[in-house]
């Protein structure tokens, strides 16, 4: 089974029942680079994509479930390079860590309407299976990284996992939301993002004391 839309003579799109719930994803990442996550309706996604409005419910509930689906494939593609970036702790753990924060604020820069879909829908992080298990496996990779650093220090003085993650990630977030994103969003800054949150980190590891550790 097939749809097809034709653009006024310019051209004629056709998608198929196995691509069409790839054809709406582009859409939507489209449209959220264009006018923000909440600036379209689903029937303007269907017409992106070249269907017709009643097409999209064969894979999508509604507008709010295609979003879901966007923001899982964006926590997928993050926790895939948070996971590169962290290489095993390798060469070093410290080096490591800082990889991370490097691969999380050049996936805003480069991934802006995925990270936009991830970030600013409002959507509940358990929506679908997919957004809570790719969700949790990106903050997972941090977490590892973090218990990692946190078993240099002598026993006693270690803090708790997940409070470093969360600040780290805080961090992490709060400079790729306003200094790091490829859109209209970015603040200037007379610094590298990379070197602001290099030394945000630095600060923040030698209070715990891993700076010496």
């Amino acid at each position: 089974m097939s749809w097809s839309k034709h653009d006024g003579g310019k051209g004629r799109r056709a998608y198929h029942h196995g691509n069409l719930r790839e054809a709406l994803v582009k859409a939507a990442l489209d449209l959220i680079g264009e006018k923000g996550p909440a600036g379209f309706t689903f029937a303007e996604a269907a017409r992106a994509a070249g269907v017709s409005p009643a097409a999209p419910y064969r894979h999508f509930r509604d507008r709010e479930a295609l979003l879901a689906d966007v923001a899982g494939r964006g926590f997928e593609r993050l926790a895939d390079r948070l996971d590169k970036a962290w290489n095993e702790g390798r060469p070093d753990p410290r080096t490591a860590f800082k990889e991370v924060g490097r691969a999380y604020l050049d996936f805003a820069r480069t991934e802006p309407a995925y990270y936009t879909a991830m970030f600013e829908t409002g959507l509940p992080p358990d929506l679908s299976p997919d957004l809570a298990r790719e969700g949790d496996r990106a903050f997972g990779v941090l977490r590892q990284a973090s218990e990692v650093l946190i078993a240099t220090l002598p026993e006693g003085k270690r803090p708790p996992a997940m409070m470093m993650s969360l600040h780290v990630w805080a961090l992490s977030h709060g400079i790729a939301s306003l200094f790091a994103r490829g859109d209209a969003a970015r603040r200037a800054l007379p610094m590298a993002p990379e070197d602001l949150l290099e030394a945000g980190v630095l600060i923040y590891l030698t209070g715990l004391g891993i700076d010496d550790a």
